[in-house]
């Protein structure tokens, strides 16, 4: 068995595109995430840095400066590390108090960095500034905290995203090496019916998933297709015993023939035996390319509406007589009328009249044939039913086959095609048939749908 590339296999690109998808998915979320929670540090920031601003403006409450400038200077003492910075300027532009350089901070939030403000450079702070009755207030806030937390994260994320591409990638393989090892028993039962093999069937594993219903349906095919070469070759073995007689009768006739013509005997009987015998291997022949034709579906174009009672009516007409002169009784109950289906007249009447005279032929006299019709909502049911002697329960299944013939010597008169016809314009109809037992006597039953189901 050719050996599978798992990087070119369907399956492998399918698990390959998930992961990418997968992967894109968690980085889109991911980032998304990070400027969220980025913004709400941003927002709890300077929702502190507005509070601290808040508190040290109240000290100035009685107008005295002195307060004010006491407030900045504890907070500055508080702030060693110079993660909080302060700036208290006068009026006229005097420092009064603080951590910081005067770097003339516009109203509102502004971001700097720390080396303008002779601090450490490698920091940024987010800096409020406001009026206090004419002083200039500034309020600092480093953001060391929040640019190492967002590292953090931005590690964690990268860690994160590289574990998932890992697990979306052995987990890729996995299932693409599973899915591998069931379509290569596909395969591998696929190249043993190549090689002649038609009893291989895909194992099933039961789990009913699509692989599983695939390879029902892989089996069912099969199992068709062995059915339909069983069949062949059973139709070329029955085709030969059924041909070796009538050719050898042939050969003999005409040999029997050539002998009497040396003698200078009239020939005449012999050739007319000779032509009856060519006449029944014609209409063998005949008989089967008909039934291969029905079965590709050929006349289909032909179908239109066709009522059943109608047509079984002028059966009945027909054949009565001819039941009659064997001494047998042919009797026809249609049910309710206008019993129509799709079909072809032509084959339908051809069906029943083959099931009305393999009763008529194989019955004794005194046997009663019924043929019978009945519909209800979805179907329409017809039946042909004798007393007579009846089949063999285990043969049922093999009546309808081509050639097939219960009297194994055949010496009667047939070519055993008359129910493989039966059959193949009941398929084409996508009509039902039955065998029963009616005990005694045998009945067929054909089902049809109604129009429209």
């Amino acid at each position: 068995m050719r050996r599978d590339n798992i990087l070119r296999s369907t399956s492998f690109r399918l698990a390959l595109i998930f992961s990418l998808m997968f992967i894109s998915a968690f980085i889109v979320t991911g980032l998304i995430v990070y400027q969220l929670v980025k913004w709400e540090f941003q927002q709890r920031q300077d929702q502190t840095i507005q509070e601290t601003f808040a508190v040290i403006a109240a000290a100035y409450g009685d107008q005295d400066i002195q307060d004010l400038l006491d407030t900045v200077e504890t907070y500055t003492r508080a702030s060693g590390d110079r993660q909080r910075v302060f700036l208290l300027v006068d009026p006229s532009g005097k420092v009064l108090g603080g951590n910081i350089p005067d770097l003339k901070f516009p109203d509102g939030w502004s971001d700097v960095d720390g080396d303008e403000m002779q601090l450490t450079d490698d920091e940024q702070y987010r800096i409020f500034s406001g009026a206090v009755d004419g002083n200039r207030l500034t309020v600092g806030l480093s953001q060391r905290e929040t640019k190492n937390i967002e590292a953090i994260m931005l590690q964690s994320f990268g860690w994160a995203s590289i574990i998932v591409l890992l697990l979306a990638i052995c987990g890729g393989g996995l299932i693409t090496l599973r899915v591998q090892r069931r379509f290569g028993a596909v395969r591998g039962t696929m190249e043993h019916v190549a090689r002649g093999n038609l009893d291989a069937r895909v194992p099933i594993v039961g789990r009913g998933d699509d692989v599983d219903l695939l390879s029902h349906d892989i089996n069912d095919a099969l199992a068709r297709l062995a059915a339909t070469v069983d069949g062949m070759r059973q139709v070329s073995t029955d085709i030969a015993h059924d041909l070796k007689s009538p050719l050898n009768r042939l050969k003999m006739t005409i040999d029997e023939a050539l002998a009497k013509q040396e003698t200078g005997l009239t020939v005449i009987q012999e050739l007319e035996a000779a032509s009856s015998e060519a006449d029944r291997i014609n209409e063998t022949f005949e008989a089967l390319l008909r039934i291969a034709q029905i079965e590709a579906g050929a006349r289909k174009s032909r179908f239109g509406k066709v009522d059943l009672g109608d047509m079984l009516q002028s059966l009945d007409d027909i054949y009565s007589s001819v039941a009659e002169d064997n001494g047998q009784r042919l009797k026809t109950s249609l049910g309710k009328p206008n019993q129509v289906i799709l079909g072809d007249r032509e084959l339908l009447t051809q069906m029943y009249a083959n099931l009305i005279e393999n009763a008529i032929c194989h019955c004794p006299a005194g046997t009663d044939i019924v043929v019978r019709s009945a519909a209800d909502a979805e179907t329409i049911t017809t039946s042909v039913e004798d007393n007579g002697p009846g089949i063999p329960e285990q043969e049922h299944d093999s009546v309808f086959r081509r050639l097939y013939r219960l009297e194994k010597s055949r010496t009667s008169p047939g070519s055993g095609l008359g129910l493989s016809l039966v059959k193949a314009i009941a398929d084409l109809h996508g009509a039902g048939i039955l065998v029963e037992n009616s005990q005694p006597g045998l009945r067929i039953k054909v089902v049809f749908p109604r129009i429209g189901q």
